[in-house]
């Protein structure tokens, strides 16, 4: 079999196994265009808008539902570690097709090379009792380093179609990217509702879950492998560079104004379909970068929601202390002895 019929083959099942999510993206874009003739909106009036809005509100979801377990246990950074290596993944599926002439997806490429790093981030702290931070420099630094010694060995082929995926491109969700996405959200909800306990109880007390009998080394690879599918995703309307602020930002908003681990993951979804879907208007109608727009809203967000829990606590303290007064006028007038 010759390559070029091996990869005929390859692409014929791929669009099998995608079906299901292509019959969902066309029925989406038949609701898409309904709305824009009930609202009269004119960025619903294109198809590839209508696949970049679903995959805004997919991440929506996805990246502060990783975000909320990756936060409490101090990852935050991890997301820009498998940013970058995820960059790495683009850059050898588009050196594979402008050099061998693969004709393979950069995005499927880049899962694979996320997926490889994220458990290069764990491996390396179980084998050399290195600190998380540590290993996730190494494997940063490895997998930029990686993207760009690709990208110079073939500048000309390359430098052109990297820029989209540094900074996203509502314009070039494609598809089939649209239609991975859908997967990779099926794939991160699903797994995520199956172990909530046990990933919960891992991010709280290791010690506890380890003792427990939970396989806690297991449960923090399929963290990590979630956050680098995560980030693939993700990093197609947000790009490499601001991929990382969606699992942070709408998490750190939503933990001024919850009081509980539950309230905090619905409020940072919340937080998180707010800044998209803001952020995908403000940038169509500015012709303006999209990650960057989602960013910006998503830091407006958190900023309004740190004045609202300190005014909730300035008056929740400030009730507490009128009742405190009015208890104790209380007590001091039945304490009063009764006169003629």
């Amino acid at each position: 079999m010759t390559a070029s019929t091996a990869f005929l083959a390859g692409t014929s099942l791929l669009d099998a196994a995608l079906a299901p999510a292509y019959w969902l993206l066309a029925e989406w874009s038949e609701f898409m265009f309904d709305v824009a003739r009930w609202t009269g909106l004119g960025l619903l009036q294109y198809q590839y808008m209508h696949r970049a809005v679903l995959v805004g509100l997919c991440i929506g979801v996805m990246a502060p539902l990783i975000g909320t377990f990756l936060v409490h246990r101090q990852l935050a950074l991890i997301g820009d570690a498998l940013a970058h290596t995820a960059f790495a993944g683009v850059a050898v599926g588009l050196f594979l097709n402008a050099v061998l002439d693969f004709g393979v997806s950069p995005y499927l490429t880049a899962i694979i090379v996320a997926m490889i790093a994220a458990l290069s981030i764990e491996l390396i702290s179980e084998v050399t009792d290195a600190y998380n931070d540590v290993s996730m420099a190494i494997v940063l630094s490895t997998g930029f380093a990686l993207g760009t010694t690709l990208i110079s060995l073939n500048a000309g082929g390359l430098s052109v179609g990297i820029d989209q995926y540094l900074f996203g491109n509502l314009a070039t969700v494609s598809r089939e990217n649209a239609a991975i996405l859908l997967v990779l959200f099926v794939v991160i909800v699903g797994t995520v509702a199956l172990t909530r306990n046990q990933l919960l109880y891992v991010t709280f007390d290791e010690t506890a879950a380890e003792v427990a009998g939970i396989p806690v080394n297991w449960y923090n690879r399929t963290m990590v492998v979630l956050t680098a599918l995560v980030v693939v995703g993700a990093m197609q309307i947000m790009g490499v560079i601001l991929v990382a602020a969606m699992l942070v930002v709408p998490v750190a908003g939503a933990a001024q104004v919850s009081r509980s681990f539950t309230g905090s993951l619905l409020s940072s979804v919340v937080l998180a379909e707010l800044a998209v879907i803001v952020g995908i208007g403000l940038s169509y109608y500015g012709e303006a970068t999209a990650g960057g727009v989602i960013v910006l809203v998503a830091v407006a967000i958190y900023v309004a929601c740190i004045v609202f829990g300190r005014l909730r606590t300035a008056l929740g303290e400030e009730s507490a202390a009128e009742t405190a007064r009015i208890d104790a006028s209380s007590t001091d007038s039945e304490a009063e002895p009764a006169t003629d």
